[in-house]
């Protein structure tokens, strides 16, 4: 192999200088030329900047996929190049064991119509999951990724030579530093005799000497200055393109959030669905005939629809086998209810109820109307409120 022994020692030459300079720096003995103050602010914002995104994109992976074995395994097919291979989502899997359950328990047996509905459910939910990671991936992780990847790389290597060229323009006024104490000491200091003219061409030639060091030390210096002046331009350049990013990553954030809305709302949509085919709207207890325990406590933030008591048992108009999983409670007969609030809800419009969280209110249904609303009453003042915002009470 052809070795350029020259350049091998220039860049030798060089890496020695900087590293001397660079430890003369840390222990206190030589000077550092210090940037700028917004310079400074751009760099801490661009640091801030990389690693709140990684943190942001690993956790992100972690909610679309919380299994690290196939996020290790998605991994290794993106950096080879290849597809990743499609997965079975838990909703899915779920659906495959309930429809495999309901086929041999039997299908026309009411749990295995049950299983069956379930499972369907489970199904549309493992779909919609996995469009939302489909989506999220799209329109969040790969802009992440691809900042982290390609931007933060490109600054990270002007950063790094701006560095280098800091610790140049350093060692340069370092070097022309000394040269001018040596040559004001030659220069100065009588060392000779009158009686000894041998001496003061010595002297002389050494002053000459170092003049012209001093002349080199100044041109090296003018160099350097300029190449760090172009490279702390063409960071900062770098650095002041953040606020691009950050307007990036901003409408990034808001696709995800629109994906990840219409990903609940399908869910919700759903178990709605699934509801309404159970025969349990909000509202309503489907049990056994076994007796059963009184409702846990309502002091969960959490809880969204109350249950009703389990009314009187009609498995004496069912077939033999079927009571047990047909027992469906009715409203009171006066069709309304006490309801208590779970959280403040600020009404859109006059048709709506303003709520406070914790208060009581009574409220009923319409014929014909949503089931995701209910009429709600207080005092004089009636009005639409979401039944997710009520806890419903006997």
């Amino acid at each position: 192999m052809d070795f350029n022994m020259k350049k091998l020692a220039s860049d030798a030459g060089i890496f020695f200088t900087r590293a001397v300079q660079f430890t003369e720096e840390k222990f206190g003995q030589a000077e550092k030329t210090e940037l700028d103050a917004h310079f400074e602010n751009l760099l801490a914002r661009a640091d801030s900047t990389k690693n709140w995104t990684e943190k942001i994109l690993r956790q992100t992976e972690v909610l679309l996929q919380p299994n690290p074995s196939a996020r290790v395994e998605e991994f290794l097919y993106e950096k080879l190049d290849r597809k990743v291979p499609s997965r079975v989502t838990n909703g899915e899997l779920l659906a495959q064991y309930m429809a495999e359950a309901a086929s041999e328990l039997g299908p026309t047996t009411p749990y295995g119509k049950t299983l069956i509905k379930v499972a369907e459910a489970e199904k549309r939910l493992g779909a919609a999951e996995r469009d939302f990671i489909h989506t999220a991936s799209i329109n969040f992780l790969t802009p992440l990724r691809n900042f982290l990847e390609g931007d933060w790389k490109t600054i990270s290597k002007e950063r790094r030579l701006l560095q280098n060229r800091r610790l140049d323009l350093d060692a340069c006024k370092a070097r022309l530093k000394k040269a001018k104490a040596a040559e004001a000491k030659a220069t100065t200091v009588p060392d000779f005799q009158e009686t000894r003219p041998r001496n003061y061409i010595l002297s002389a030639s050494a002053s000459a000497l170092w003049n012209d060091e001093v002349d080199k030390a100044e041109q090296e210096l003018r160099v350097a200055q300029t190449e760090f002046d172009r490279q702390a331009e063409v960071t900062r350049l770098l650095l002041e393109g953040i606020s691009s990013t950050h307007v990036n990553h901003l409408r990034c954030l808001h696709e995800f959030v629109e994906s990840q809305t219409t990903y609940y709302a399908q869910c919700y949509r759903h178990m709605l669905d699934l509801q309404k085919q159970l025969g349990r709207f909000p509202g309503t207890f489907v049990g056994t005939t076994e007796p059963v325990s009184p409702p846990l406590s309502s002091t969960s933030p959490t809880t969204t629809v109350a249950t009703m008591p389990v009314g009187p048992s009609v498995a004496g108009l069912a077939p033999p086998g079927e009571a047990a999983l047909h027992l469906e409670v009715t409203p009171p007969a006066s069709g309304t209810r006490k309801a208590r609030v779970l959280y403040d809800y600020e009404a859109a419009d006059s048709s709506e109820l303003a709520l406070l969280a914790d208060e009581l209110i009574t409220v009923y249904s319409l014929p014909g109307m949503d089931p995701d609303w209910l009429i709600g009453e207080r005092g004089n003042k009636k009005g639409k409120v979401p039944v997710t915002y009520l806890e419903l009470l006997s």
